[in-house]
């Protein structure tokens, strides 16, 4: 395994719903953070993030970069998920104007791109629209 990929797969919160909640005062960050920004303490407990939530604001990218030039055009959003958490990440399984602010959606784990031919599989977030 190479060592980007190693490094990649270390960091849970890239593969997994996990985030860390402040002992304090029960904030919940995502990504982790060393320093709680609500009460500055430094104890933190792991937690599994909901996998389903709402669409706060989206954009449709109709021109895309060169190695995403095929999905165009194609939405990324920030859901709120329904423990207060919010992410940034690509919509999916829908048309672009089929999208609306407050859409319920499910975040599922896919994969986002591929770098080269045979080259590294890079996973991530996705929200698809909820059934």
């Amino acid at each position: 395994m190479s060592t980007s990929a190693r490094y990649w797969r270390e960091i849970p919160q890239r593969y997994r719903y996990e985030a860390s909640k402040c002992k304090g005062c029960g904030a919940v960050w995502f990504p982790p953070r060393l320093i709680c920004a609500e009460c500055g303490k430094r104890e933190f407990e792991d937690v599994t993030l909901s996998n389903t939530g709402k669409v706060q604001t989206f954009t449709v990218i109709r021109v895309a970069p060169n190695e995403f030039c095929d999905e165009s055009p194609y939405a990324i959003g920030v859901v709120e998920l329904d423990d207060g958490v919010m992410i940034q990440c690509q919509i999916v399984d829908c048309l672009p104007e089929e999208i609306k602010t407050g859409m319920p959606v499910k975040i599922e784990f896919r994969k986002v791109k591929q770098e080269g031919q045979a080259g590294i599989i890079n996973y991530g977030y996705k929200a698809v629209p909820a059934a």
